[in-house]
């Protein structure tokens, strides 16, 4: 059951480290991977020197910083609140409703945005006009694009976040609340003294692995909403090289940029599980 799934991941996840080597070569598409000359770490001090390469950096990691902490924050939160609900049928429904984002896609979700959004017909601009505020362009705005992006990708996937803290407050003995209560604790007391203490090892565990994401700002989302008007704000290290790459035909720059994100990303990755082992006992090994 096992040998389709290992052999694509063989195929596609590790039979590609094979092109690595153009990263190193002036690639030539006539010539291939096995003809085309090497040049050595030029490519990779071209990019060093690459005009718009602090700029990329920047965008990638404050908007995935931004994530990491608005995505942390947003799933716990309503974690929280719906362990305050009893009503099970209502609470059910609830769940059902903010997991349905998590799974249409970019392309999708895209599409709504940029209509939910635009300046002249969205619903949102509506609403501003409505207390007397002048339209904004958030998708064609460099300070409205980042938190835009951020914003809408916290929508997407917090419900679906939401199901580890809820599967944690589930494992909270019962007995602490009662005894909480007997002596005296309103309900926010036991949230503050023996529901965040119980989930405590858990958040401290998505932090850390969260780490590893900080150079992930999201390419699907970002390809399909940003343009040409918000680079300065919006382009990450991901969109350049799928310009670079694919649009320029510079395979050999976008190669070496993309190598110099992922060894970045191992360490970080590394550094998280190291992290998280020391803060939160958690092993994958």
């Amino acid at each position: 059951m096992l040998l389709p799934s290992v052999v694509l991941v063989l195929v596609y996840q590790y039979g590609t480290l094979f092109g690595l080597i153009m990263a190193f070569q002036k690639y030539n598409l006539a010539k291939g991977i096995l003809g085309s000359p090497f040049v050595g770490w030029r490519n990779f001090e071209y990019v060093l020197h690459f005009p718009d390469i602090g700029r990329v950096i920047f965008n990638t990691i404050f908007i995935a910083s931004m994530k990491i902490v608005v995505g942390l924050i947003a799933p716990v939160s309503m974690a929280l609140l719906l362990n305050e609900v009893r009503k099970v049928l209502f609470k059910r429904i609830f769940q059902t409703v903010v997991y349905l984002p998590h799974f249409l896609s970019w392309v999708i979700l895209g599409g709504i945005l940029i209509d939910i959004l635009s300046p002249s017909s969205g619903i949102v601009n509506q609403l501003l006009g409505l207390l007397g505020i002048k339209p904004i362009f958030f998708l064609g705005s460099n300070s409205w694009f980042p938190y835009v992006i951020v914003i809408s990708d916290v929508w997407k996937e917090f419900g679906f976040g939401t199901i580890v803290y809820l599967a944690a407050l589930a494992g909270i003995n019962p007995n602490l609340y009662e005894a909480a209560e007997v002596d005296g604790a309103g309900r926010w007391r036991q949230t503050w003294s023996i529901t965040l203490p119980g989930i405590a090892p858990i958040i401290v565990l998505m932090v850390t692995l969260s780490l590893g994401n900080v150079l992930n700002a999201g390419f699907d989302q970002i390809f399909n909403l940003y343009s040409p008007q918000v680079y300065e704000t919006g382009d990450i290290i991901d969109t350049l090289v799928y310009r670079i790459g694919l649009l320029d035909a510079q395979y050999s720059l976008a190669t070496a940029i993309g190598f110099m994100r992922s060894i970045v990303a191992f360490l970080m990755i590394s550094v998280s599980y190291v992290l998280a082992y020391r803060l939160a006992n958690y092993r994958i090994f």
